[in-house]
């Protein structure tokens, strides 16, 4: 076995899945429904399946297309509809994947919960933060599982990041350092739009929901991530993936402090969210973790294509996460070194005589030698952290364990994304309360 196979080996016993009950019998499947059949939907149900866990009987969607698509992918004999209340109150569905625009994803998963459903629903938990709080309410009365889908905090990726950090690899952390960039049209959300789109085949007051009432428009329907009325732009879609992985790998809740900073520089489409964010976040110390900073960038004009990735900046080295984990260790000098040009020869001669009886010359041995260069560790070559979420999910529901990416994770990943638009927006910095939810402008 080689050593990086043995290591996430290892390191898969750390992440949420372990402990889990398995499914006592391949016949008793977890019956789930989608609600939201766009791209992340259908992956999210592609994955549902794969997990051998479930099996799927409904769908819902506004736009009648997706709904046809949805049977001719997973079977003719799945229950549509473009009512997603409808899909609630089937008595036989267990469990709902919700991945519809991000300005209903708090109202469908409280009723979600009411209905007596467990609820997998997509980064960013909610579109608001006082949503957020009234959610994370709504799910620890009602005794459902719900998990929030950013799926870092499943990876096996990570979940060795935070052993080699918790274990000193690094020594004390002061920095994180994260980013996810883009250059395409797709990537940035510029998505196709069907040619039957029209108003016959999508309920468009249905998407509106309790968004601003506006004509029918498909633009706004299939990129709807490009308008601040149903999305929540770069900060929602991607800066709270990059707060999911830290947190889980740091053990923090949230910074105390919150600015950013951005605009819209390419993407000059009609959206009216920035392509281009930096934020800068303070994260006050929490346990063994010491207070650090991190800062966050997300371009989607970055001429060098797609990138995503971290930097955990330490005192004795370097934390890589991109597709694996990497550390770079440097050696520390062990003696401060002097600076005693400018001394007298008398002071300099009594400098270094006190010098060398505080840090005598050490003559050199295998224990005084350090470990330092490079090691690298790469999960197995197909690896899904995708998957395993969504498998973290359908065993919880079989065990009820209880999730790591709860709605309580789920609001103090997305609380500070949200205020990095309104920090953007306002052009202020906030102050960050990630046990009360609660923020407040500074100045």
């Amino acid at each position: 076995m080689s050593s990086s196979r043995r290591n996430f080996l290892q390191a898969a016993a750390l992440t949420p899945a372990a402990g889990l009950s398995q499914v006592a019998s391949p016949n008793d499947k977890i019956r789930f429904a989608t609600i939201g059949m766009g791209g992340m939907g259908t992956g999210d149900t592609e994955s549902a399946l794969q997990t051998g866990l479930t099996e799927m009987v409904g769908v819902a969607d506004i736009y009648q297309g997706r709904l046809d698509r949805a049977k001719e992918r997973f079977g003719n004999h799945l229950y549509a509809t473009r009512d997603y209340r409808q899909v609630l109150a089937r008595k036989d569905i267990d469990a709902v994947i919700i991945a519809t625009p991000d300005h209903w994803h708090a109202r469908i998963a409280t009723e979600a919960l009411a209905a007596g459903k467990d609820v997998y629903v997509e980064k960013p938990m909610v579109q608001k933060v006082e949503e957020g709080i009234a959610l994370v309410a709504a799910a620890k009365a009602s005794g459902r599982i719900l998990q929030v889908g950013s799926q870092r905090v499943s990876s096996v990726v990570y979940a060795k990041a935070k052993e080699l950090l918790e274990s000193g690899a690094i020594g004390e952390l002061n920095l994180v350092e994260a980013w996810w960039d883009r250059n395409s049209a797709i990537g940035a959300w510029q998505y196709s739009i069907p040619p039957d789109a029209t108003p016959a085949n999508i309920d468009w007051d249905q998407f509106l929901g309790a968004a601003p009432k506006r004509p029918f428009d498909p633009m706004r329907l299939f990129r709807w991530r490009n308008y601040q009325d149903y999305g929540t732009g770069v900060a929602g879609d991607l800066f709270v993936h990059l707060f999911s992985g830290m947190h889980f790998i740091t053990g923090a809740q949230g910074p105390s402090r919150v600015y950013a900073t951005g605009g819209l520089r390419y993407w000059k489409d009609g959206r009216d969210v920035p392509d281009v964010m930096l934020g800068m976040y303070d994260y006050p110390s929490r346990g063994k973790m010491p207070a650090f900073n991190l800062a966050l960038r997300v371009n989607f004009v970055n001429g060098a294509g797609e990138t995503s990735g971290f930097r955990f900046v330490g005192s004795e080295g370097i934390l890589t996460v991109d597709g694996g984990v990497t550390v770079n260790r440097v050696t520390r000098e062990t003696e401060p070194g002097y600076t005693i040009g400018t001394f007298t020869t008398k002071v300099q001669a009594e400098f270094l005589r006190t010098y060398g009886e505080k840090y005598p010359p050490l003559r050199p041995s295998m224990d005084s030698m350090r470990p330092t260069g490079q090691e690298v560790f790469r999960p197995e070559r197909g690896y899904s952290d995708h998957l395993d979420h969504h498998r973290n999910f359908f065993q919880a529901v079989k065990s009820r364990k209880p999730v790591v990416e709860d709605a309580r994770f789920g609001l103090q990943a997305a609380g500070p994304a949200l205020l990095s638009n309104r920090s953007v927006f306002e052009k202020k910095a906030f102050t960050w309360d990630a046990e009360t939810f609660t923020a407040r402008a500074i100045g």
